[in-house]
């Protein structure tokens, strides 16, 4: 049976605890977070509280507020790398064996440069040492994906499949056909399929076709979880709910998306 996951704190309204325990009584087994703990103590806590509630820490996505400048050759630049090594480092103090990482943001990014593939390849090999691997999640930009991808190997590196970025960033084109052996980890969201409009919806509430995404997953080697990557307030739609039915619904549209991706194994 494919793992379910979700995102830390998708929708307010539910402290740490309380939303791990309805995580788990809607059967999801996977949590991902951002790299926010700043105080190491406040990250085992949470660590700790996963164990608990027999949720798997499995991914932790790193910083990208700033992340073109890793290509350019300026203190900004090696700022972002200093950001993206502490998510790693995060990720060792944690026991979490994923980091995800973009590679550029926005429409007009940054070419590849020389400085840039330096600090990535800095960052690959201190997360090789902390035994994390770092998965690069698909943007708007192909080229800077095949680039990261052809570089790092799989015993240190692989893809993040966002399926929702594909839909609503670089409508027509399919990251799956091209990566789908590299796949380690999944941000699974819907959107309305409009243009650079990112909505984080549950799954099958946007035009994102999840027979696809069934489809093109059971024809993968990937057996890992299905991560939702979900975030209410992001389109006003959940208000009428509360967090724990958010979670409720959001678990029943992940166990929809499993069993459609099993049944195309079949």
């Amino acid at each position: 049976m494919r793992t379910i996951g979700i995102n830390l704190h998708a929708r307010a309204g539910l402290n740490d605890e309380e939303y791990l325990r309805s995580m788990a009584e809607f059967g999801f087994g996977a949590t991902f977070t951002g790299s926010q703990w700043t105080d190491p103590k406040k990250l085992i806590v949470f660590a700790d509280l996963c164990a608990k509630h027999g949720i798997t820490y499995e991914t932790m996505h790193a910083p990208f507020g700033h992340i073109n400048d890793i290509w350019y050759d300026n203190e900004d630049g090696e700022a972002m790398l200093s950001e993206l090594t502490a998510c790693v480092d995060n990720c060792a103090l944690a026991g979490v064996g994923i980091a995800v990482v973009h590679l550029s943001s926005g429409l007009t990014p940054p070419s590849i440069t020389d400085v840039g593939r330096s600090r990535y390849e800095k960052l690959v090999d201190h997360a090789a040492c902390k035994g994390v691997k770092i998965a690069f999640e698909n943007q708007r930009m192909l080229a800077n994906l095949s680039w990261a991808l052809e570089t790092f190997g799989p015993d240190v590196a692989g893809f993040c499949w966002d399926c929702g970025h594909e839909n609503c960033f670089t409508p027509g084109r399919e990251y799956m056909p091209l990566f789908a052996d590299r796949l380690i980890c999944t941000h699974i969201h819907d959107n309305d399929g409009v243009f650079n409009n990112d909505l984080h919806l549950i799954p099958f509430d946007g035009t994102l076709c999840y027979e696809r995404v069934a489809k093109q997953l059971a024809k993968s080697p990937y057996t890992g979880s299905l991560m939702l990557e979900v975030i209410a307030s992001t389109s006003g739609r959940y208000e009428d709910i509360s967090a724990v039915e958010y979670l409720e619904k959001a678990a029943a549209a992940a166990r929809r998306l499993a069993d459609m991706t099993v049944s195309n194994t079949k």
